[in-house]
C-alpha cells in the first residue's frame, strides 16, 4: 500500500519567510496594544470591552485565514481554519483550570490580566519550541504520526470516561509545596508585582506563582493540541499560526466565559469525539475512506456546535 497522503504533506517553515514576517508583525502589534494601550492600568475588565476584544481576536484570526487562502490556496486555508477551531475548542479546558488557579490563590480580576498576558507570551514561545520539535520528529520519523493518532484516540476515550471531581486547593498541591521549597512565597497579593523584597529577603507573589502554574498547564495541554494539529496538517506555518491565534484570544475568552465554562456540560464529550475523529483519520485511507479538508472542517464545527447547543438547552434539574 502506498504511503498515506497525510505523511507526505510539505513542511514549509522556511519556504515563505515574508509570510512569517507578516504573521510576526501582527502578533507583535496585538501584544503591544494589549499591554501598553488597552490595559496600561490594573482594573477589572468590563463585560462590554471583553466581548469586543473576543470578537476582535476571532475576526483577526479569520481574516488571516483569508490571507492564507489567497496565498496558499483553498485547501490550505481550510486546514488553517480547522486547526484554529480545534485549538480554540481545546483552550476551553485551559479556561476552567485558570479559573480554579485564580480562585484558589484569591487573585482579584483586576490583576488577572497581567498574569494572563505574560502567560500567553510564554505560551507563544513554548508552543514554537514544541511545534519545532514535533516537526523535526515528523520529518525524520513519519511513523510518529501513528503514535500521535493512538495518543489522541486514547486521550479522547479517557476524556469521555472522565468524571469531574471537585478541585482541591492549589496551595495544598504538590506543585505549590515544591515551589515553596525553593522560593519564598508571600501569602498576600502585592499589587501588580511578581517579585518583592522584604526584610532583605526576596519573595515571589501569588501572581508569579499563578503564572508558573499556568505555563506548566499550557505545556501539559500542548501534548494534546499539538499532536491534533499535526494530524490535520504537517504544514508548520499553518500549525503554528492556528495555534498562536487561538492562544492570543484566550485572555478575552477567559474573562468572557470563566463564570460559565463549567456549565457547558456536553462540550467535553464533544471535544473527546473530535480527538478520536482526528486520531482516526490517518487510518481511514486503509479502509478506502478519504476525508477532505472541507469534510474535516464541517465535521469539527458540527460536533462542537452540537455540544454547545446541547449544553445551552439542557433541561435544568429540579
Amino acid at each position: 500500500m502506498e504511503i498515506l497522503d497525510v505523511l507526505s504533506q510539505p513542511h514549509t517553515i522556511l519556504s515563505a519567510p515574508w509570510m512569517w514576517t507578516i504573521f510576526g508583525i501582527i502578533v507583535f502589534v496585538l501584544l503591544y496594544l494589549d499591554l501598553f494601550v488597552f490595559h496600561r492600568h490594573a482594573e477589572e475588565p468590563k463585560i462590554k470591552d471583553t466581548l469586543a476584544a473576543c470578537v476582535f481576536y476571532i475576526a483577526i484570526a479569520l481574516i488571516f485565514g483569508v490571507f492564507v487562502i489567497y496565498e496558499r490556496g483553498m485547501e490550505t486555508g481550510l486546514l488553517y481554519y480547522t486547526g484554529f477551531l480545534v485549538e480554540k475548542s481545546l483552550s476551553l479546558d485551559n479556561i476552567f483550570v485558570i479559573s480554579v488557579i485564580f480562585t484558589s490563590l484569591k487573585i482579584e480580576r483586576k490583576y488577572q490580566h497581567r498574569v494572563l498576558f505574560w502567560g500567553i507570551l510564554g505560551a507563544i514561545v513554548m508552543r514554537g519550541i514544541l511545534i519545532g520539535l514535533g516537526d523535526a520528529l515528523v520529518v525524520k520519523f513519519h511513523g510518529v504520526l501513528y503514535l500521535f493518532s493512538a495518543f489522541l484516540i486514547y486521550t479522547g476515550i479517557k476524556m469521555a470516561m472522565h468524571k469531574e471531581d471537585e478541585e482541591g486547593d492549589i496551595q495544598e498541591s504538590r506543585l505549590y509545596k515544591t515551589v515553596s521549597k525553593y522560593f519564598h512565597v508571600t501569602k498576600e497579593i502585592r499589587g501588580e508585582h511578581f517579585f518583592v523584597k522584604e526584610n532583605g529577603r526576596h519573595y515571589i507573589t501569588p501572581l508569579f506563582f499563578a503564572l508558573i502554574i499556568i505555563e506548566t498547564m499550557d505545556v501539559i495541554f500542548a501534548f494534546d493540541s499539538i499532536p491534533a494539529i499535526f494530524l490535520i496538517t504537517q504544514d508548520v506555518f499553518v500549525v503554528y499560526t492556528s495555534n498562536i491565534f487561538a492562544i492570543l484570544g484566550l485572555r478575552a475568552l477567559y474573562f468572557l466565559l470563566a463564570a460559565a465554562v463549567n456549565q457547558f456540560t456536553y462540550l467535553k464529550p464533544a471535544l473527546s469525539i473530535i480527538l478520536i475523529f482526528i486520531g482516526s483519520k490517518i487510518f481511514l485511507p486503509y479502509l478506502g475512506i478519504t476525508i477532505t479538508a472541507e469534510v474535516s472542517l464541517i465535521t469539527t464545527f458540527s460536533i462542537i456546535g452540537v455540544g454547545i447547543l446541547a449544553s445551552i438547552f439542557k433541561p435544568k434539574k429540579a
